[in-house]
């Protein structure tokens, strides 16, 4: 018979079940019964956290038919819906709930992030428009202004009277803000400051508000007096009167349609000698009097830059987190597609849901992981943030810098692969993949890009590393040394290095060694290359730039290790057992998948050896395959309404 078989080309007996083995039609659909694994309430009021009450608000809100959304709207029309939109929650009081109360504010930053997350599952160009107005413009007005500045503008924002816009960034120098050119000559003869564009790269380009509604703007310009220059500082400028029409000395254009977020009227704004009085000038961290002296509590020029940064800080939080949500979104739609879409199966048998496919799982499940990571970690950085707004904020600004990247990253990744995941209909519109996937395509660029912010985490450990060792005395040092020979013989000895065991490689204390063996093992290299190249003569600059992919991976593995850091303190904190026990499934995903990513590294560094980066590779789709069973449950928890989804491939339904 097996000769028959190979004359005939019969490859397996598959081909003859197809034949004889067809199923009743009855029996091919078969009802599974709703149950789950753990309590979905729990998990959702963990994520929720300290602002559950208004984002179960703000859900409500954004059901109205007020917010009905229309899927294919001019740029025109969509500018001038998210324009209500922006105006309708104003007048409820979300525009000003980081500014005190005494000018009509709730003075809680953090509703105020929690309110930008959760617009962000409705509609980010919403989010962009409310971010510009009441973040990045009237932050700036409240966190670089004084009373005075407080006292006549901020209501005025907080209600979207006073529309604005947040000038920084130029055309010819995107994130390297100490080095832009607009200038601002003081004349002492007026009392005014002369704003002006002094070439085409100089011009403030990509800023949102400018090309419609914004009717001041504030431009970070080089302060001049006479011919000295006082570095960076910020100015409110008026752009249009109360009839909209643009002012003498300014020019705007329209930047016109963008990839995504058309619903924002993004502009380029040029300065001919543009007048503006001297108390215009945002004065908390540099004065200027009558006489043109130049004043400042900080005296140092390079500290006085940052400072005045780092009080926008705020920005690099708000988007990670409206970043998040969109990877929310696309995983819940992608997700509950899987596990009603069937695809192929045995001979005769009931076609399979695609969530049970093995790539599938793995395609979809570490990025689910990755979610639950971001959140935890976000919302540490945001208490982190409000406890430390007074004081040495360095290491948050580092830290801001960092998961901004890395959490829009994970979002323009995760948003494709669901894409994929939801094939043809993933592509249509209706099913928000699309617009979610176009309109956080710029979150890798914008509030700094990505890679340049990477560099500022890299360049912020290596200070850190380097005031250890300046501040460290001999005992100090002796057990800094001992720390290391520790490590050297717990981690690097052959037992661990080729332990393959599921309780080692699903062990929280052996994940949490790794990542930090990597980081610091990339900090000390780091340190020693760019010492070894400045000992030899060359600048701190180019010594930068040759190590700079180097310290890309270093900055990766810091962010890496603080993320399974809060991931597991979260844990921890949880009470339900059943709760507690899929997060640590979640976890043990997050890590080993970050190990098998880095396997390379690993193997290179002799951390494991080869039998044991095979087990780890195992233990990832045994993972996956667990993950699955409960991927519904964890993607109910993120707690996203139907209409605000706005998916039909993703609805939960009743």
């Amino acid at each position: 018979l097996s000769e028959i078989e190979d004359a005939l080309g019969v490859i397996t007996t598959e081909a003859l079940d197809s034949l004889i083995n067809v199923l009743p039609e009855s029996e091919l659909e078969i009802e599974v019964p709703e149950i789950h694994a753990f309590d979905v309430g729990v998990l959702g009021q963990l994520l929720e956290g300290k602002c559950a009450e208004i984002r179960q608000r703000l859900f409500l809100e954004l059901q109205d038919t007020a917010f009905d959304k229309e899927y294919y709207p001019t740029k025109e029309v969509y500018r001038e819906k998210v324009l209500s939109w922006c105006q309708l929650l104003a007048s409820r009081g979300y525009g000003s709930l980081s500014y005190p109360e005494i000018y009509g504010g709730a003075n809680h930053i953090g509703e105020y992030f929690a309110a930008m997350e959760t617009m962000s599952y409705f509609d980010i160009s919403l989010v962009i428009k409310y971010g510009v107005q009441f973040g990045l413009f009237g932050g700036s007005v409240l966190a670089l202004g004084t009373e005075k500045h407080h006292k006549k503008y901020l209501t005025q924002i907080g209600n979207l009277e006073l529309p604005g816009c947040f000038a920084m960034t130029e055309s010819g120098h995107g994130s390297n803000v100490r080095d832009i050119e607009t200038t601002a000559h003081y004349d002492q003869h007026s009392q005014e400051f002369v704003i002006h564009t002094p070439n085409a790269e100089a011009r403030k380009d990509y800023i949102g508000n400018a090309a419609l509604h914004g009717r001041m703007a504030t431009v970070f310009a080089q302060l001049y007096l006479g011919t000295e220059n006082h570095g960076v500082s910020a100015f409110l400028v008026p752009l249009r009167d109360s009839d909209n029409q643009t002012l003498p000395g300014i020019s705007i254009e329209d930047c016109g349609e963008k990839q995504g977020l058309n619903g924002v009227d993004n502009g380029r704004i040029w300065f001919e000698q543009v007048r503006i009085p001297r108390e215009n000038l945002l004065d908390r961290f540099a004065q200027v009097n009558e006489e043109g002296v130049y004043t400042s509590p900080i005296s140092s020029d390079s500290r006085r830059f940052f400072t005045m940064l780092g009080t926008l800080v705020g920005g690099r939080i708000g988007i990670p987190r409206s970043a998040l949500s969109a990877a929310k979104s696309g995983l819940t739609i992608a997700i509950r597609y899987a596990h009603r879409r069937r695809q192929f199966g045995a001979p005769g048998q009931p076609e399979q849901l695609i969530m049970d496919y093995q790539t599938h799982q793995r395609r979809l499940m570490p990025l689910l992981a990755n979610a639950y990571a971001l959140d935890f970690t976000l919302k540490y950085l945001t208490s982190e943030y409000i406890n430390n707004q007074v004081g040495n904020g360095r290491e948050i600004e580092a830290l801001a810098a960092g998961l901004k990247a890395y959490s829009t990253w994970n979002t323009t990744h995760t948003l494709q692969v669901c894409r994929e995941a939801c094939g043809g209909n993933g592509y249509l519109w209706e099913n928000r993949l699309a617009e979610l996937k176009a309109d956080t395509e710029i979150f890798t660029t914008f509030e700094g890009d990505n890679t340049v912010l990477m560099q500022l985490v890299a360049k912020s450990r290596l200070a850190e590393f380097k005031q250890e060792f300046h501040d460290i005395k001999f005992l100090g040092l002796v057990k800094y040394i001992a720390t290391q020979a520790t490590i050297s013989l717990t981690d690097m000895n052959p037992i661990i290095t080729r332990k393959v065991s599921k309780e080692h490689l699903r062990d929280s204390d052996f994940h949490l060694a790794a990542f930090s063996y990597r980081e610091q093992h990339l900090l000390k290299r780091a340190a020693q290359r760019l010492k070894h190249r400045i000992d030899q003569g060359m600048n701190s600059f180019q010594a930068f730039n040759e190590c700079q992919n180097h310290l890309i991976q270093l900055a990766h593995a810091y962010i890496e290790r603080v993320i399974l850091e809060q991931f597991l303190w979260n844990i921890s904190r949880v009470e339900n057992t059943e709760v507690r026990n899929a997060l640590q499934q979640l976890c043990h995903l997050f890590a080993i998948n970050l190990l098998h990513k880095h396997k390379g590294w690993y193997l290179e560094n002799n951390y494991f050896e080869g039998a044991k980066s095979k087990a780890i590779r195992k233990q990832l789709t045994e993972l996956c395959k667990e993950v699955r069973e409960i991927s519904l449950d964890l993607v109910l928890a993120f707690g996203i309404p139907d209409k605000i989804l706005g998916a039909p491939l993703g609805a939960k339904g009743d």
